[in-house]
């Protein structure tokens, strides 16, 4: 039976990925992914065959990959992060009906909220929810409706998809969304370049990070009412007692 493996390669670095990860990539014939992927991997991977598709092209990209498993090539998806964590996992399975010889694999991967967090400390150490702010697949209403019942319940909340060069101010509506129910006093931290060149930690207020500049390659933690800043970390509270 063909085979598509879909596969999680981390935050960037290739000393971030797994070791399931890599061996995926060594085994296959054919590596496809978004163009910004691929260059991440294509070094360590010279000897394969590269297909790329740009940004929104993404049922294009699956359907080209189940194409040359069916064909009877080895083929791995990259994905960035974890596969299936607004990853190609899911679309995958959607097209997968068109073409029941195609084994797949799905290869989890280290996301930016796990990656993120190592970084800026410990934000996630009690519940927490993740909230994409692109509008491009989900309506701002329900993001807007999601960002108020997480905030409302107290969980830490991590933000992918912060700002783009469309989405300037989505960051900041999200924030006043927030304040609703959180103090402009809440530990918040943003981590950017996550295992890439440039990787940078700030640790700031729920009322500066209203005011801050973030990009695509930035991931936002807002922290709970426990969440506090310890010797320049984030850092949530899991709820252990200790003198």
């Amino acid at each position: 039976m063909s085979k598509l493996s879909v596969v999680g390669i981390g935050p960037g670095s290739f000393e971030a990925m797994t070791q399931r990860a890599r061996q995926a990539l060594a085994d296959c014939d054919v590596i496809v992914g978004y163009t910004v992927y691929v260059e991440l991997v294509k070094a360590h991977f010279a000897d394969k065959e590269f297909l790329t598709t740009p940004m929104r092209k993404e049922v294009e990209r699956c359907s080209l990959a189940f194409e040359r498993a069916a064909a009877g090539q080895n083929v791995a998806m990259i994905c960035s992060g974890d596969a299936g964590v607004y990853g190609m996992s899911g679309l995958i399975y959607e097209l997968s009906e068109k073409y029941p010889e195609v084994e797949i694999e799905i290869v989890p991967g280290v996301s930016a909220v796990i990656s993120g967090a190592a970084i800026l400390g410990a934000p996630l150490m009690h519940d927490f929810a993740v909230i994409s702010l692109s509008d491009l697949l989900t309506p701002w209403k329900k993001i807007e409706k999601r960002l108020l019942c997480a905030a409302e319940a107290d969980f830490v909340i991590c933000l992918y998809n912060p700002s783009s060069m469309k989405r300037k101010d989505y960051l900041q509506r999200a924030c006043d969304l927030v304040l609703r129910f959180a103090a402009p006093e809440t530990v918040c931290g943003v981590a950017k370049n996550i295992g890439r060149e440039g990787e940078s930690t700030e640790i700031l207020t729920l009322a500066q990070l209203r005011d801050t500049e973030v990009d695509m390659f930035s991931t936002v933690f807002i922290g709970n009412s426990q969440t506090r800043a310890l010797g320049g970390k984030m850092v949530t509270p899991r709820g252990y007692r200790h003198e």
